[in-house]
Order: C-alpha cells, then structure tokens, then sequence
C-alpha cells in the first residue's frame, strides 16, 4: 500500500446478520477482521488466512464466502450472514444437533465454517450422496475428526429433510443476489445486462489505468487485464472474434454444443490445475460494438456434479498493434469461483493460468489468420508451476509491503 493510502479509511454501509451496519475500514481491512475486531463477532474464525482452512467461511448475499480473502471496502451494499446469525435458523439448528449427535466436533475451530458449508449443501443437493458431500465440503478442513462423523451428519439432515419432503433448492428457485456480489451469482442466475464498456481512446493509451475497469453490475472475486498482439490487421481480428466457432477453435480446451448463435453460445471449457481437472459446461452471452472494436462475453458454468462452479466476463478491445498492419488486443478479465477447484485459485495462480491460456489462444489465432492448423489440447497449469507459486506468492507480497514502507 502506497504511503498516500495508509492513513485512509472507506465509510461502509452493509447488513451483518439482519441488521444495518455503518462503520469505517481501511482498504486493505479484509471481510474477517472487520467482523471480528470492530464489530466484536469472533465466530467467524482465522486459520490460513489464505483461503485453503475454510475456518473463516460465512454468508456473503447468501452464498459461501472466505471472509479472509474478501476486502471490506468490496462488500458495501452486502448482506452478511455469520455464524451468529444463524442461531435461529432451522437448518443450522438441525446441523448443531446432528454434529452433537454424530460426534462431528472436538476442538471446534472449524465447525463455524464447517456449519455454513454444510448449511449450502443442504439447501442444494437432491439427495444425501456422500459423495458430493465430501467434494462440497473438500474446502473445509478438519485436524480432529477425520469428517467422518461431519458426513454423516450431514448426510442425516439432507435425508430427514427429504423424507419430511422438502426439496432441493433449484437454481429457478433461488433469490439472486445483490448485483452478482463479491463471491458471484448462483449457477444458472441470468447475467445482468449493461452497457457496452466504452474503448479507451488510442491516443490516451498510456494515460490508461492499469486495470480496464469492469462494467457496473458484475462485481467479480478477482479481475486482471492482460494484452497481446497479432501480425494481422485489427480489421481481421476483429472480425475472426465475431465467428464464435473459429474463436472455440482457437481457445485451447473449448468445445461447442450446437450451433452457436450471434449473441449466445453453449459449450465447454476444459481445465486442469495439476492433477485436478474439470470440465465447465455452461453458457455465455455475448455483446459486439462493431465501431470501436469492442466485444464483452459473460457467462457461468459449472463442473460435472456442480462440485465446483464459475461466472465472469471478458471484455475485450482491438487496437492498432506497435507496427502497420498489426494488432494489439486487450484483455479486462474478472471472475468468482467456488467448491473444490477454489481453494486452487489464488489469484496469482489463476493469473498464470490465463496467461498461458491466452499465449496459446494468440498462436492459435495467427495460426487461423494465416491459414495454418490448430493444434488441439486443453487448458494446462504446470503443478511445479503450482508448487513455487505456492512458495512464492507470500514472498513477494512481503516485499511488496517493505518496498511500501520505503516510498
């Protein structure tokens, strides 16, 4: 954090557990220690702090969400549900008294997390699958118990409610969230409209900030911007992305179900992260302003089974390249993911991802620009790759903190 920021303090308005909350945090305060050190509510527990533990898991809009890698100053607006907030609530009330029965809790330092995870599952699966049990609450950890007893408790309420006749949640079913919020959209929630993001001006490109901002109405976990170019004139880009089969072609792991539509596509995108891999089959929609070479395309899928889940957005630019008849396209990238896949996707992690994604996608498409065959394979993440990233990342954000505290 820069020197002119330290001292800065965000003005928050949110809901924490059914009541209105106004308070002050600095921009770096994340979700988690808001809770526990201003407002005084410490069942919302700390364990990694990087994600991974799932200790600090509460409801965000209504959905799962790591209070730990959740900024405050994002959550303006929000609706937040802690473990304290549910001290009346019928499903956390038959998990409590399902854990005490199955012996699902010793020491109990994840059982807050552990509760609104398995709270999710009930809601949402049709029948108690261990299964998925164990795959839904794979990003929640546990150093006591061995989760068997934690399944077999939820796997009794999901089948005492069932009995009683009290179906899954579907995805018609379910409320939207405020916007999309912080941790995203329920699978299957139609994307909100908006307006098309204008393209920078070409001549204030280097007055341009460092992240093209994301159109209102999509908050995402995560967003990124990344570039590339093409030796091909920006005309014949552009005009390639509008053929959303050549565009599949090109983007390495992408299948199509059907015959795409000009504003809508259906399909799958293959990725593996090690020696996890997953298939999201989902759809998308897709925009195009034809006189400034800009397009936009969200959409949310999910994995076989639903274990794990994504929705984001790609906007994009096509701009005249360094040299004549070249072309320069612009990347502004945000995303939420959730189940297993998201305890994997720090964002440095996924930032490596989709820079490999999107070299391979630039040489595919040179390839299909001037003719050439396209290699086929799937979106690949290195695990050494993984593993020193794993290694490095809080390395650099102490240096990064120590270079701060020099300027």
């Amino acid at each position: 954090m820069s020197a002119g920021l330290a001292g800065h303090r965000l003005s928050l308005a949110l809901t924490v557990n059914g009541r209105a909350v106004r308070t002050q945090a600095e921009p770096r305060t994340h979700l988690a220690d808001l809770l526990r050190d201003t407002l005084d509510l410490t069942g919302t527990h700390l364990g990694c702090e990087h994600g991974v533990c799932g200790a600090c898991t509460l409801l965000l809009d209504g959905e799962p969400a790591r209070a730990c890698l959740t900024f405050a100053g994002a959550c303006e607006g929000a609706a937040v549900t802690t473990i304290e907030g549910l001290d009346d609530d019928e499903i956390a009330g038959e998990l409590r008294a399902a854990f005490n029965r199955e012996h699902a809790l010793q020491c109990g330092y994840c059982t807050p997390g552990m509760l609104i995870a398995a709270r999710d599952l009930v809601l949402r699966l049709p029948e108690a699958d261990e299964r998925r049990i164990r795959a839904g609450l794979a990003g929640n950890l546990c150093r006591c118990t061995g989760y068997v007893g934690i399944v077999r408790a939820v796997r009794g309420v999901i089948a005492e409610r069932r009995g009683r006749g009290i179906p899954a949640l579907t995805h018609g079913s379910q409320t939207a969230p405020r916007g999309l919020g912080p941790v995203g959209a329920r699978l299957g929630a139609a994307a909100s409209g908006g307006t098309m993001p204008a393209r920078p001006d070409p001549a204030a490109t280097a007055t341009r900030p460092a992240l093209i901002a994301i159109p209102e109405g999509f908050r995402p976990a995560h967003t990124f911007e990344q570039a590339f170019a093409v030796a091909h004139p920006p005309e014949a880009v552009f005009a390639l992305f509008g053929d959303v089969a050549a565009v599949a072609a090109c983007l390495p792991g992408a299948e199509l179900s059907g015959a795409p539509a000009p504003d809508q596509v259906e399909g799958a995108l293959r990725v593996r992260i090690g020696p996890i891999a997953a298939a999201f089959r989902g759809r998308a929609r897709i925009e195009r302003d034809e006189a400034a070479r800009a397009g936009r395309i969200r959409g949310a899928g999910s994995d076989a089974g639903g274990r794990s889940a994504t929705e984001g957005e790609i906007a994009y630019w096509v701009e005249p390249g360094a040299h004549p008849g070249t072309a320069r396209v612009v990347l502004a990238v945000g995303y939420t993911l959730k189940g297993p896949l998201a305890q994997f996707g720090r964002p440095g992690l996924v930032r490596d991802l989709a820079g490999r994604i999107t070299a391979e996608f630039a040489r595919n498409l040179e390839a299909r620009l001037s003719g050439s065959a396209i290699p086929v394979g799937g979106a690949d993440l290195n695990p050494l790759r993984l593993l020193l990233g794993l290694l490095l990342d809080p390395l650099r954000r102490r240096l990064a903190a120590w270079r701060a505290r020099k300027t």
